[in-house]
């Protein structure tokens, strides 16, 4: 794992990864998503200077080591055409008050029954930053719509073992 961390003007730290680090590790883990609802990580896709955005939960990420993260999209959204054509996607979020950045390499993981689309990637490369004088307390968050909680934990639970599958039919 590359792990750089260095220090600007005005406290700025700023670091490279081309590995999860522990902590990211366990968010994208698979387990306990009803302690980790409301954070959001958006995929960029892009082509020919069109960005598609698609936000995804922690119910849609799946780290099954430390260079891999596997992602499930509606298989009708722009995104999922875009990253199986070109392979490319940028995930960002917000996590422990720094602003991430990860270049992935993707692929499509064909599932036969699955109502998402599964892809597999491997990190080209990670870089987060923060500053001392603003904390970064989130980046796009959610809540559950009234009475929709336990209906959509389920459904995150169904998607990442399907993303479990698909991570171990990419082994």
């Amino acid at each position: 794992m590359t792990d750089s961390t260095a220090s600007g003007a005005h406290g700025f730290e700023h670091g490279t990864f081309d590995e999860w680090p522990p902590e990211l590790r366990t968010l994208f883990d698979g387990t306990s998503i009803e302690t980790k609802t409301g954070f959001t990580a958006s995929l960029l896709a892009a082509n020919e200077g069109r960005v598609r955005t698609s936000l995804l939960s922690v119910g849609e990420l799946f780290a099954p080591d430390p260079g891999t993260l596997c992602f499930s999209l509606w298989p009708q959204s722009r995104a999922a055409r875009l990253v199986s054509k070109t392979g490319c996607a940028t995930l960002t979020f917000v996590f422990d008050e720094a602003f991430f950045q990860v270049q992935l390499q993707a692929q499509i993981a064909p599932l036969e029954g699955a109502s998402v689309t599964c892809f597999i990637a491997t990190i080209e490369s990670g870089e987060w930053q923060k500053v001392p004088y603003a904390r970064l307390v989130q980046g796009i968050g959610f809540e559950f719509a009234q009475g929709q909680g336990d209906a959509v934990l389920e459904r995150w639970g169904e998607q990442i073992d399907v993303l479990k599958r698909a991570a171990s039919a990419a082994a």
